[in-house]
């Protein structure tokens, strides 16, 4: 295997970097565990799923000792599935032979992280199937989840990184403001236009700007708006008439390697006067963007731990104080990365309970909602933390935008 530092560029981890990280938490060492693909957290942060010239068809296993040198455990005919890593290999073939090298592997370490989540807690991370969970803690290692490993060494952005989430966020909403442009126009002209003809504008802008993402953006319009993972197509579209509101869901990163996203949702109106009731929820989820916003600021700025779960709950309580409890569908927030729901902390004390720390160099949402069966209403910004510093990406909606 490599050296014991390796300068391998498809590698995320640093070996001694993990073991600090491993030393601060009082763990004994992080498990990286794959069989055809299941954790692509252990793929990603190794960079096995980056390695050409080989197949990875069979269990392999990676530990990283929080002293001394790290092992790994790969099946003979794939024998070369860990060698761009650190470190020494044993081989096995049958399953007689992967439960002694399992064995080996383990003795002597108490407490082993793996991407495993206490009553799945946080699904994101709970990438091990129970039947392996069960097979390490027949090592003797007592099981623990490396939620804040993964958002550690997976989920950090570096300065370049941080710099295409800007770049990115710019992109976004200059889109938002030429969809909505062309909403006003289309019903100032008289012309006819649909939820589906808005995203397929905003889908050559996304081109124009040098955008990729997982999807087309998202145009809402009406009911449709109460519905928070609602996406037109061809076939299921709804037209944009006058005096409705109109949700922009859009999301995208630039086109190139280690490039991260940027998420955004604004709301508009087709009319002159927007009514209380929608002026009225915005008002609401507002504000409660807004709380969240303080919180995060205030404790990264005092550099004081702060979690997920606690942000989410500082958000919808707002919500609940104004009567929309009842209305609330989603937790606050989701991490970006190069996925656009990335590995690293989301805003949840809703869906989930997260309670993942907010580290520097990591980019989430705020985007609290609330939904009914004729309309919704959300707003969605993107936060980074630095070292004492959170900032939001971009520019914060303070009414409904009025498209006419």
């Amino acid at each position: 295997m490599a050296s014991s530092s390796t300068a391998d560029p498809t590698v995320r981890l640093n070996i001694s970097d993990v073991q600090q990280a491993l030393k601060a938490e009082g763990i004994d060492a992080w498990l990286l565990y794959d069989f055809r693909g299941l954790n692509p957290i252990a793929l990603d942060v190794t960079g096995v799923a980056r390695q050409g010239g080989h197949l990875a068809t069979r269990r392999w296993y990676y530990l990283i000792p929080a002293t001394g040198e790290p092992h790994g455990l790969v099946h003979a005919i794939e024998r070369n599935t860990l060698a761009h890593l650190p470190g020494t290999t044993e081989q096995y073939a049958g399953r007689d032979q992967l439960e002694a090298g399992l064995r080996r592997l383990l003795a002597g370490t108490g407490t082993v992280a793996m991407e495993y989540s206490p009553a799945c807690a946080i699904p994101y991370v709970a990438r091990i199937d129970a039947g392996t969970v069960e097979l390490v803690r027949q090592s003797g290692a007592t099981v623990v989840s490396s939620a804040d490993l993964v958002q550690r060494f997976s989920s950090v952005w570096d300065a370049a990184a941080t710099a295409t989430h800007r770049t990115a966020s710019e992109m976004l909403y200059r889109v938002k403001d030429r969809a909505f442009e062309a909403i006003a126009r289309r019903l100032q002209d008289g012309i006819a236009t649909n939820e589906f003809d808005i995203q397929q504008l905003m889908a050559g802008w996304f081109q124009e700007e040098g955008l990729i993402s997982d999807s087309a953006p998202n145009v809402s319009a009406a009911e449709n708006a109460g519905n928070p993972h609602y996406l037109p197509t061809a076939t299921a579209h709804r037209v944009i008439n006058r005096d409705e509101l109109v949700l922009l869901d859009l999301w995208g990163k630039l086109d190139r390697a280690g490039a991260v996203f940027a998420d955004i949702t604004w709301m508009g109106y087709t009319g002159r006067i927007v009514p209380e009731r929608f002026r009225n929820a915005f008002a609401a989820v507002a504000a409660a963007r807004d709380a969240a916003v303080r919180l995060v600021q205030d404790a990264i700025h005092a550099d004081r731990e702060l979690r997920g779960w606690e942000v989410d709950r500082a958000a919808s309580s707002v919500l609940r104080e104004a009567g929309y409890g009842a209305h609330i569908l989603h937790r606050t927030g989701h991490s970006l990365g190069e996925s656009v729901h990335g590995n690293g902390v989301n805003i949840d004390d809703y869906e989930t309970h997260d309670d993942r720390r907010l580290l520097p160099g990591t980019g989430f949402t705020i985007e609290p909602g609330v939904y009914f069966n004729d309309f919704g209403v959300r707003t969605e910004i993107n936060m980074v933390v630095a070292t004492r510093e959170a900032t939001v990406t971009g520019p914060v909606q303070t009414e409904i935008s009025v498209l006419e």
